[in-house]
């Protein structure tokens, strides 16, 4: 569970963080083609998006197949494509959400400025390190809005959650099925 959550944020805060040079390049490249009269912003803007999807597809499946042999999943297709799934989406917004932030300021060297304090929040209210029930209930809704937190939700679910194999507790005495484990403690179903 822990090389999940540790991977989804490493390869995504990578994929944000490394798209903010290229985009930030790229504006000057449509100041130039904008004043020249060649086309407007939203054709541009357009052609940024559409050229990660098939990258990103690449990555995904090239990490993801690492990750998860790597991880010792169970290797049946329904599973190893809900993971592929799963990463292919998590690596779109985080790139997404790297070229956003570098759309909104002046400099590829402001944008990391701006995304860190969202990479810690979306860190800290994924529902890992503190899970949601233990959150306090009028910092709940960040939880809810936090894309992290849908990631895990759906990974650690396709991966654990029909597994009844018994699960040893931090204690080192009392045991549990694992799918009880993620419902009681997580709260995923």
């Amino acid at each position: 569970m822990g090389a999940m959550y540790a991977a989804v944020l490493f390869i995504g805060i990578t994929n944000a963080t490394s798209v903010q040079p290229v985009i930030s390049i790229e504006r000057f490249v449509s100041y130039r083609e904008r004043a020249a009269g060649m086309y407007s912003a939203l054709p541009f803007a357009f052609s940024l998006v559409t050229v990660e999807f098939p990258y990103i597809l690449v990555q995904s499946l090239v990490y993801g197949t690492i990750f998860y042999s790597l991880g010792s999943f169970e290797w049946t297709a329904v599973k190893f494509l809900w993971f592929l799934f799963f990463m292919y989406f998590t690596l779109l917004y985080f790139t997404f959400y790297g070229m956003m932030t570098t759309a909104i300021t002046p400099n590829h060297m402001v944008a990391p400025i701006i995304a860190a304090p969202f990479y810690t929040l979306w860190n800290l209210f994924c529902g890992f390190m503190i899970p949601r029930k233990l959150i306090p209930v009028w910092w709940r809704w960040y939880y809810w809005a936090n894309p992290v937190s849908w990631t895990l939700y759906g990974l650690l679910t396709s991966q654990f959650g029909d597994l009844d194999q018994p699960l040893l507790l931090a204690d080192g005495i009392r045991t549990t099925t694992v799918v009880a484990f993620l419902e009681e403690h997580f709260g995923f179903r």
